[in-house]
């Protein structure tokens, strides 16, 4: 628990501009930091991460009100928005930082997300690969990592790999998105 009745998960599915871009979105969610977890270095950067040398991955914090969103739905927009079949890498990004990897704050999140996992695997043709364990870290990204999409929607990035996930997201949880 971050706040009163707010929980918290980390997840990375790839590049975290995609996955903030995507939560905010969702309705229940009342905030998503960029950052990296995961790994071994205590003072991670996006440098330094991009490197492939720290073991961390970059991650978003998602802080949400379970009155409004259940972690089993938070979970199901994470399956959704990325491939959990692909060992470091989201499509053109390759790396460990890009792993798919879910970092949870309580071990009734563990066990949750370790069936959200088994329950998904129907879905894939090939095994998920995605990392399911407790939160040692998270460490907020840099300034200009904070709502990338918002802040570029025009950038070539943005238009060829956000938007189609948000369009997914779009088509696939229209009633669970902000109004």
């Amino acid at each position: 628990m971050t706040r009163q009745g707010i929980e918290s998960i980390v997840l990375g599915g790839g590049c975290f501009w995609c996955l903030e871009a995507s939560y905010a979105m969702v309705n229940g969610v009342v905030r998503v930091r960029p950052g990296y977890a995961g790994g071994h270095d205590e003072q991670p950067s996006y440098h330094r991460v991009c490197q492939g040398n720290t073991g961390h991955a970059e991650v978003v914090d998602v802080e949400f009100d379970p009155s409004v969103i259940s972690l089993t739905q938070i979970l199901e927009v994470f399956w959704t928005v990325h491939d959990p079949t692909t060992l470091n890498r989201q499509g053109n990004d390759v790396g460990s930082e890009y792993r798919s990897i879910i970092l949870c704050s309580t071990e009734n999140q563990l066990e949750l997300a370790q069936r959200s996992m088994k329950q998904n695997q129907q879905y894939w043709s090939q095994p998920i690969v995605t990392q399911v364990r407790m939160l040692q870290e998270f460490y907020p990204a840099e300034e200009e990592h904070v709502d990338y999409f918002a802040k570029h929607p025009e950038r070539a990035y943005c238009q060829l790999v956000i938007n189609p996930k948000l369009t997914k997201l779009q088509a696939s949880f229209a009633d669970l998105l902000k109004h």
